[in-house]
């Protein structure tokens, strides 16, 4: 069995997030999601979304086969206890993809480390900056 993780903040979740976690789900035969708590999250504005409602949303999705939060201290810890196969990152990720191959070898964690494509095509609103930003011009 191939186990998969993906992982994110997914606050505000829009299709980008589905395209996103079915095409994890598409590279092995489980799909581990790990939501980012809000204090871990440095990288961009805090989500607007508790963690546990974040997490929620993300494990009623039909791609997803289980969902849990991040760990408060090390970002290792739930990797360790799914033992994944491949990490797939989303598209726009700040995430560098060889230095967390060389970090996952250093913790001694033997996988790969993938990168999902962009969803392109359309005009749906694929970020949540972006629905923020149109929220605001809409009805602030």
């Amino acid at each position: 069995m191939r186990r998969v993780v993906a992982q994110g903040t997914f606050d505000l979740l829009h299709p980008g997030h589905l395209y996103y976690l079915t095409e994890a789900k598409s590279m092995g035969d489980e799909l581990h999601v790990i939501v980012a708590r809000s204090q871990n999250v440095t990288h961009k504005q805090p989500p607007i979304v508790p963690d546990e409602q974040r997490r929620e949303m993300v494990a009623g999705l039909d791609p997803v086969d289980s969902a849990r939060l991040g760990h408060t201290d090390d970002f290792f810890v739930p990797i360790r206890d799914i033992d994944p196969d491949v990490i797939v990152l989303g598209h726009d990720q700040h995430h560098d993809d060889e230095r967390l191959a060389e970090m996952l070898t250093e913790e001694g964690i033997d996988c790969e480390v993938a990168r999902a494509s962009a969803r392109d095509g359309d005009d749906k609103i694929l970020s949540t900056g972006r629905i923020v930003d149109r929220i605001c011009e809409e009805r602030c």
